[in-house]
């Protein structure tokens, strides 16, 4: 909180996969928990990958977390459960439904510090909502990078693959996945399909 205002603010952390946004979220939880602040953490419903209820990170580190429902109004579930924390955190949060941004600004109005960790773009390139309207409304954004698999140049971008190959450009957006379905790629490493889809299906057949 502010100590003139008596506000709280939006923290982004952003950036493509294999990046460390959720292990720079846990780091400053654990900072926030060292400085003896209470501390509320929340993940999407659709994510399980480290557990029903843990923030995960690829490196194996984790923090216990309340899972709510990323879908329609879900994430008002957050400000239902909020008891007044002084740090409220939300991993994932691409995989939330626009909802979140007026969740994290009223958490902000009643003076908690929010921090939000999610990719910003989606497998094609393009803007993940609600990452950007988050980053707009924030105090604080950070994107960070990962190392490109295929050149070693930064990477900004998820490259999603199916059995080893690229995604067609009309998969769905949503794929919950790891090592096994993405890699960090920079511009010109992306590739996406386009046209006929491997399997013989016709484009935006889902």
């Amino acid at each position: 909180m502010h100590a003139i205002t008596r506000s709280g603010w939006i923290e982004v952390i952003s950036g493509s996969m294999f990046s460390g946004k959720t292990e720079e979220l846990i780091r400053r939880l654990r900072r926030s928990e060292i400085a003896d602040q209470s501390v509320a953490a929340f993940t999407p419903a659709i994510d399980d990958r480290y557990g029903e209820t843990t923030i995960g990170s690829h490196n194996g580190r984790q923090w216990a977390a309340a899972v709510v429902d990323n879908e329609g109004e879900g994430p008002r579930e957050i400000l239902d459960r909020y008891d007044g924390e002084a740090v409220v955190a939300v991993d994932e949060a691409n995989f939330f439904s626009n909802a979140l941004v007026d969740v994290c600004s009223e958490l902000a109005d009643r003076g908690a510090r929010v921090i939000v960790s999610g990719t910003d773009q989606t497998f094609r390139g393009e803007p993940f909502e609600p990452l950007p309207q988050l980053m707009a409304v924030a105090e604080y954004v950070d994107k960070l990078q990962a190392i490109c698999t295929q050149c070693g140049e930064p990477a900004t971008r998820n490259q999603r693959l199916i059995e080893g190959e690229p995604a067609h450009v009309d998969d769905p957006t949503i794929l919950v996945g790891a090592e096994e379905s993405y890699e960090a790629r920079c511009r010109n490493c992306h590739t996406l399909l386009t046209g006929e889809r491997p399997d013989g299906r016709p484009a935006g057949d889902d």
